[in-house]
């Protein structure tokens, strides 16, 4: 099972994860990418999809026209952990 991040670690998000926050609500970490058209955001669904089949870590996610919305959290681990952070900064790299 994975562990929790630690303090330490979570200070760190800002840093490696400048464009991702920690909604007040919920351990977790979200994002919100704006596209050109419902066609583009839906083909960067698609990449996602596959990130996360090969990270065996899944999103929440919403879209609406040409925005999507991810929420990362480890449901195993009650809250963030590393896969989090992993995801996140390999969906930046597609974005």
């Amino acid at each position: 099972m994975p562990a929790r991040l630690t303090d330490t670690e979570r200070a760190s998000i800002a840093i490696a994860l400048p464009h991702w926050h920690i909604p007040p609500e919920r351990d977790a970490i979200a994002r919100s990418f704006t596209f050109a058209d419902f066609s583009a955001a839906f083909g960067f669904m698609a990449r996602v999809a596959l990130l996360a089949e090969q990270h065996n870590h899944h999103p929440e996610w919403s879209n609406v026209w040409n925005r999507v919305d991810i929420t990362l959290t480890t449901h195993d681990a009650g809250g963030l952990s590393a896969r989090d952070l992993a995801l996140a900064a390999a969906i930046d790299r597609i974005a």
